[in-house]
């Protein structure tokens, strides 16, 4: 028998971080689309309400690896809401950089910086968000929410330079299969989607040569970079298809990392 997926109908809201740009804001705007009353996050406000100013769309400005201030978002985002049926993380910085340079090794803070942003901000909202949506009233599959995370080809293909950021997307793989099986019995789904490369500011603005090296990859089909609408439309399924928990997803055109 088939299941209809019902939050969308009931106005339910969602929660999506690194909505500023790129797929985290292809994300918003997807779920505003679709029905969904959005609380989009990012550290930049301006460029929050530049990028979504829509109705139906809160923006709210929070460093997602802060607990207090996500507190603060979630409290906000269900009184005004209700608990988020929602959660999709994309908040995440590169910073590619050499182990061992000239001048001496990484500086240990920028190879926390990666972690901190990519891996413990994502679980900073994880389990905020599962908090809110245990308590959420169940569809008719028994579903009360679905958490999406952002991971990436470079868990498992990192190249050279990609120490921090493949042990941060790495970190948000492995976490996927534990969290699922955790949340599975409040009816709380977990997935990640691990993008390849992918045409974002984050991607744009890496430093020249980083830039040059990854932009210039190409998957076997199709010859181009991923879109943000591709992860944003993968993301809906993801939401759609009860079925899928656990798993980490690659959307890249079946592209594998060279080392360099």
């Amino acid at each position: 028998m088939e299941r209809s997926f019902s939050f969308s109908a009931d106005g339910a809201s969602a929660i999506v971080t690194g909505a500023a740009s790129g797929l985290g804001q292809a994300t918003a705007l997807k779920l505003h689309q679709a029905g969904y009353r959005v609380t989009a996050v990012d550290l930049d406000a301006e460029a929050l309400r530049a990028a979504l100013p829509h109705e139906g769309i809160e923006t709210a400005a929070c460093d997602v690896a802060d607990p207090e201030t996500a507190e603060r978002l979630f409290a906000d985002h269900a009184a005004r809401w209700g608990s988020p049926r929602v959660l999709v993380n994309c908040a995440g910085i590169a910073a590619p950089g050499a182990t061992l340079r000239p001048d001496g090794p990484m500086p240990l803070d920028e190879f926390r910086k990666v972690l901190e942003v990519n891996l413990i901000g994502s679980f900073n909202f994880i389990r905020l968000a599962a908090r809110q949506m245990q308590e959420a009233e169940p569809d008719a599959d028994g579903e009360r929410g679905v958490i999406v995370n952002t991971s990436s080809v470079a868990a498992f293909d990192g190249m050279v330079g990609q120490a921090a950021y493949s042990a941060s997307k790495g970190g948000v793989a492995a976490m996927t299969l534990p969290l699922a099986r955790e949340l599975g019995k409040y009816g709380i789904r977990v997935m990640a989607i691990a993008p390849g490369v992918f045409s974002t500011p984050m991607v744009h603005g890496m430093p020249d040569r980083s830039r040059d090296v990854v932009t210039a990859l190409r998957p076997p089909f199709p010859d181009r970079l991923g879109t943000p609408a591709e992860f944003a439309g993968l993301v809906m399924a993801i939401i759609e298809n009860h079925l899928l928990n656990g798993e980490v997803i690659r959307l890249d055109g079946g592209i594998r990392l060279p080392p360099r």
